[in-house]
């Protein structure tokens, strides 16, 4: 593909940029109802035309950039031979998607503004009057409903005329001049930039990392001269320059969305909208919340844990496959040695198998439809602000909950959605926390399959013991990593019932990564607990580990292999004990998945982990939560016994 034919898709998070991006390649994005989802740029060809490549960048809550996703598409920005843009706004909220259109416009590159959710808008007595928005623009406007696909023929139509915006800024003499002369300077140090040299003042003098690297590679020694024009025009700047930049982008959007704006007088708000603001409201937020939790809990639980496992693990791997599979290995394998590998107590399939489909299988896929549900209807993204004053507690904002909550379905890519936080601070505290207290879907259908076969108070003991584990550590962390708490600006999506197809079709999507991914390893999990049965090394450490496991933490000799398999894999380890279940006591129970749940990561977080933040700060974690797992699964062994 020519890259020269580059179509950028920029906006706002939530703004519905990935679904647009399915809708014009084929190609599918995690799409959800919650800002942060895209933390990567994503490309691919397009629908309607063979030699052009469609980028989805991540959500910007404003240029100049500051967090990783913003800087992500500054570069993106900066660096693809772009044929144009497309903005991908919000109907419903015209001023803010002006604000980003006025920086837009500066950068010089041809461009076409979607307004997406242009029915929520309509819904809501808010009405735009688009062709004379894109008069004033000089640019295509278009309406659309990404999840609908309506306007999608007339956006792709409409790239053919993208052009160049009007101008909306308008700063006063001193700074247009400061403008200026820093432009020329670019313009000269730096000649042919891919965008305007204004528009790139603009974001230089706005304090822009990602600018001012890209300036310093291509100025050179020259970057300098550059350096003290801007330190010039900071000291000759009446207030905050930055502030001074952003202030006029927003008056221009204020002014040129009243001109456009019709709003309907209402009433009274809409069912949605109501709902929206209960699930925040300090009296009603938390009993809802309860609601969601239990609600969640019976689904995966009950319905997924007890009742499609039992029709899975008894009625057919214990009933009708494992007998008919062992008889066929028994009646045409010869080798004692491979029989036992396949069909043996660790067999690849009496083990490896019928672990990954009768045990976690149908529990990851009631957990993975409840997730969807959850991530469409807006819901989400509302917990950022149920949790932000308890959040404050371990010195982050309520944002970290987003990555939190996708540490829920998979640790491995929330910790790669912690690019959405604003510091290193924060990205490294809500890393550990990720590592050491949030269990991914396969671990958490586990607990919930093996707790809730026990009682819902012994899900709640250990739902307690998780979030004191996580507010407790978040806390100290807080206090012993440097820096300060960033305050929590978000957009709360709006409330919406689910599309049904787009929660299947994510539920399928992961899976599919289940069955790639996990399945693999449950079978290298158990050819390793075979090769160490064989070779006499298990017994030998579970032995070695019977003062640890049954002393300290009271939990069978046997225990000890599990997390032998907790090592490759938590949920692995963590379905060897739902295998025990049955010889386990209450507390037992309890002990044990609280354990496993601290215990380490999987082998592909730890890389991920090595990843954004080093090997010594990723083996350092490691080496803090392993013993700490023990030390607190031992706490609550003697605890539980004196008051259960």
């Amino acid at each position: 593909m020519n890259q020269a034919n580059a179509i950028l898709l920029v906006g706002h998070p939530n703004v519905g940029k990935s679904v647009l991006f399915h809708r014009l390649t084929g190609a599918y994005v995690n799409v959800s109802n919650y800002p942060g989802t895209t933390v990567e740029v994503t490309r691919a060809g397009t629908r309607f035309d063979r030699d052009a490549v469609l980028l989805d960048t991540p959500g910007v809550l404003a240029l100049p950039s500051r967090s990783d996703d913003e800087r992500a598409t500054m570069r993106a920005l900066l660096n693809e031979e772009t044929r144009c843009l497309v903005q991908v706004g919000d109907a419903k909220n015209l001023r803010r998607t002006l604000t980003l259109s006025a920086l837009l416009a500066e950068l010089g590159l041809p461009m076409v503004l979607a307004l997406n959710m242009h029915d929520e808008a309509a819904a809501r007595g808010v009405t735009v009057d688009i062709p004379a928005l894109a008069e004033e623009l000089g640019i295509p406007v278009l309406a659309t409903v990404a999840t609908g696909g309506e306007g999608i023929g007339e956006l792709t139509s409409s790239l053919a005329e993208a052009r160049p915006p009007e101008a909306m800024l308008r700063y006063d003499a001193d700074i247009e001049g400061d403008i200026a002369e820093v432009a020329a300077e670019i313009t000269r140090v730096a000649p042919h930039p891919r965008l305007a040299a204004r528009g790139l003042a603009i974001l230089y003098l706005g304090g822009d990392p990602e600018v001012a690297g890209w300036l310093a590679e291509q100025a050179g020694e020259q970057f300098a001269g550059l350096e003290k024009r801007r330190n010039a025009a900071v000291d000759r700047a009446e207030g905050d320059l930055p502030t001074l930049l952003a202030r006029e982008r927003t008056e221009a959007a204020d002014a040129l969305a009243g001109s456009v704006i019709q709003r309907a007088v209402r009433s009274s708000p809409l069912l949605s909208q109501r709902i929206g603001q209960a699930v925040v409201h300090p009296l009603w937020g938390i009993p809802i919340l309860l609601g969601v939790l239990f609600a969640v809990y019976e689904f995966v639980g009950v319905f997924g844990a007890t009742t499609l496992v039992g029709l899975l693990e008894e009625d057919l791997f214990e009933g009708v496959l494992n007998p008919a599979v062992t008889g066929f290995v028994q009646s045409a394998v010869d080798l004692p040695w491979l029989a036992d590998l396949l069909v043996g107590p660790y067999g690849l399939w009496t083990m490896g198998m019928t672990y990954a489909l009768a045990l976690i299988f149908p529990i990851v896929t009631t957990f993975f439809f409840a997730f969807g549900v959850l991530e469409d209807s807006g819901y989400l993204p509302r917990l950022t602000v149920i949790a932000n004053r308890l959040f404050a507690t371990i010195g982050l904002n309520g944002r970290a909950v987003l990555p939190m909550v996708l540490g829920l379905g998979c640790v491995t890519m929330a910790t790669l959605t912690t690019r959405i936080l604003h510091s290193p601070r924060e990205r490294l505290i809500t890393i550990f926390l990720l590592a050491l207290a949030i269990p991914c879907s396969a671990q958490l259908g586990v607990v919930l399959g093996m707790l809730g076969g026990v009682s819902f108070t012994a899900v709640l003991v250990w739902a307690l013991a998780m979030v004191g584990v996580l507010l407790l550590s978040g806390f100290l962390a807080a206090r012993l990593i440097p820096g300060r708490r960033i305050p929590l600006v978000t957009e709360l999506p709006p409330m919406r019932l689910p599309i049904l197809g787009n929660v299947l079709k994510k539920t399928g999507g992961r899976l599919k990564w289940y069955l790639i991914e996990v399945i693999p390893l449950f079978l290298l999990g158990t050819f390793i607990m075979y090769a160490l049965d064989r070779s006499g090394a298990l017994p030998a450490i579970i032995r070695a580990g019977e003062p640890l496991v049954s002393g300290w933490l009271g939990l069978p000799p046997e225990a000890s292999a599990a997390f032998v398999m907790g090592f490759l894999r938590r949920d692995f380890g963590a379905t060897g004990l739902f295998a025990m279940a049955h010889s386990l006591s209450p507390i037992q129970a309890v002990v044990g998945m609280i354990t496993i749940t601290l215990f380490i990561p999987c082998f592909a977080s730890l890389m991920m982990m090595v990843k954004e933040q080093g090997s010594k700060v990723a083996l350092g974690m490691v080496a803090l939560i392993v013993p700490f797992a023990f030390l607190v699964g031992g706490l609550f062994n003697h605890l539980l016994r004196l008051v259960w």
